[in-house]
């Protein structure tokens, strides 16, 4: 860039230069030969001239020319008559022959045309620029003779050079000065590109597309001027744009008019994990602000549907669950097969049948009511294996008989139910545990009946506090006394405003116990479905 800017300052100067020079040197010439035709005119006009040229006073008009000559600072005065014959010369042997000795000009066009003219000839006192102009008769207007007045054209070089040292030096200035400002220029230019070189950044170009590309996440990028900078396939996807439409260059407005991309920008808060609907679809979003320096530049944006995390947080909820009913399963049977194994062992057969026998009905009976009352697997599998659970931390999980969820609709997430109601019966067992030790209970009804889809879990546990009850649901907030929770109801919370459901908590008495009633509409309507 250095030398780029560097070449360009010097060809401009040179070009700039010698166009001057050149302009400079024709203005001079120009205006020493119109400086030499109006002396000449003058002199042309002298009574004095006339009335030497009509008495053909040799004597007397080269006197007048001498002193003409050096008044005005001229190279040579001449005067001649209307045949073009000298009257008055520097060089006494010229007087008398023809003016055409000198540059074989005439003075046709003065003596002929009567116009005074410029010419640039060589004569014997040197190259001059010389003003030729008629004299007339005053009384007839007859041209009776000629006066040509020069002037010497080294006068005008070294005018000429006089100047252009001038014009050079200051060209000269102008030119170290450029280079200088290219080299700050280039210098800051390289800082605001870290250093890199055109092939660097061009690399980097690539690489960064081809980033942008390859991330899942939609991302989206404006300007200090709200204009959209960036944009990848991946948030043209999730927002359900064209993928072939031309957002780039375009105001934000005008692509998401729901968008806080602005508000980022005007306030320079970042925003981490921000649940907000856009196009009518749920996403969890986060916005940063660019700064250069102190000055915000621009907003970056990234985002995913909600339903892409709330896939993976069900698929590691479910994964949970299937862990901890086999580890209960396997905790409960292998203690059973130890006090079979140690009933045989002591002769006990008759016990060790009746205990095969009691376990085998008692688990069948569950199974029969889970499968009769809840058909759907996803949700018959979560019960059972709750159901063990509750028996492995020395608890009863009662569902009532009456109980009957067959009636789902088609399109209730599976997945999301099965998280909600897993929540409320592990808080139900935990609360229970803590207040009541073992043999407590925890009830589980439901119903399908009407409009709507209720599930009531009622617990022995200390209760919620009336003044926890309104914020149980908010993120962190738990009536546990330790540990990292406040997260379960928080989820379930979540899961009933995208369905357009409710939930409600009610200490049963004094003594303690609480029961949490899920309702869950069968036909959502509006925004809130999923």
């Amino acid at each position: 860039m250095i030398l780029t800017l560097g070449l360009v300052s010097a060809l401009q100067t040179l070009f700039i230069g010698v166009f001057a020079g050149y302009y400079l040197s024709q203005s001079l010439y120009n205006e020493i030969g119109q400086r030499a035709l109006m002396v000449a005119k003058t002199i042309a006009a002298s009574p004095a001239i006339i009335r030497g040229i009509q008495q053909r006073d040799i004597e007397e008009l080269n006197t007048l020319a001498r002193t003409l000559a050096t008044t005005n600072e001229a190279l040579f005065i001449v005067i001649g008559d209307h045949k073009s014959i000298r009257l008055a010369h520097p060089s006494p042997e010229r007087i008398g022959h023809s003016m055409a000795d000198d540059d074989g000009d005439f003075g046709r066009r003065a003596l002929v045309d009567g116009e005074g003219y410029i010419s640039r000839a060589q004569g014997n006192l040197g190259e001059s620029m010389r003003g030729k102009a008629p004299v007339f008769e005053p009384a007839s207007g007859d041209i009776i003779g000629i006066v040509s007045v020069g002037y010497s054209v080294r006068q005008v070089e070294a005018t000429v050079q006089r100047y252009n040292f001038v014009l050079y030096g200051v060209l000269g200035v102008v030119l170290l000065v450029s280079i200088l400002a290219a080299v700050v220029i280039a210098s800051r230019f390289k800082r605001a590109i870290f250093g890199l070189e055109p092939e660097e950044i061009a690399g980097l170009f690539q690489e960064r597309n081809a980033t942008l590309q390859s991330v899942r996440e939609g991302i989206i990028a404006i300007n200090r001027d709200g204009i959209i900078t960036t944009v990848n396939r991946a948030a043209l996807t999730t927002l359900g744009l064209d993928t072939d439409a031309a957002v780039a260059g375009r105001p934000i407005l005008d692509v998401l008019p729901e968008s806080d991309l602005l508000s980022v920008l005007a306030t320079g808060t970042p925003d981490f994990d921000r649940e907000v609907w856009m196009r009518n679809r749920q996403m969890v979003v986060n916005r940063l602000p660019m700064r250069q320096g102190d000055q915000i530049i621009g907003v970056v944006a990234s985002f995913r549907l909600r339903n892409e995390l709330d896939q993976v947080s069900q698929q590691l909820t479910r994964i949970q669950q299937y862990a901890d009913t086999l580890r209960s399963q396997t905790h409960e049977y292998s203690n059973k097969l130890h006090t079979i194994a140690g009933l045989i062992q002591l002769g006990a057969y008759n016990d060790a049948l009746g205990l095969i026998g009691s376990e085998v009905s008692s688990h069948q009976a569950l199974i029969h009511l889970v499968l009769e009352a809840v058909p759907d697997p996803i949700i018959a599998g979560c019960l059972l294996g709750k159901h063990n659970r509750a028996r492995e931390m020395g608890l009863h999980l009662d569902i009532d008989p009456q109980s009957q969820m067959a009636n789902l609709p088609d399109n209730l997430p599976r997945e999301q139910l099965v998280s909600v109601l897993g929540n409320l019966i592990d808080n139900a067992l935990e609360a229970t545990l803590r207040h009541t030790g073992a043999n407590g209970r925890v009830q589980l009804s439901m119903t399908d009946l009407g409009q709507e889809l209720i599930f009531e879990v009622e617990d022995q546990g200390p209760g919620v506090a009336p003044e926890v009850q309104n914020r149980i649901f908010e993120k962190g907030v738990t009536s546990k006394a330790s540990g990292e929770h406040g997260f379960g109801l928080h989820l379930v919370r979540q899961f009933l405003d995208s369905w357009g459901g409710s939930v409600t908590v009610e200490s049963l008495s004094d003594a303690g116990g609480s029961r949490f009633t899920l309702y869950l509409p069968k036909n959502p309507t509006g925004r809130s479905q999923p």
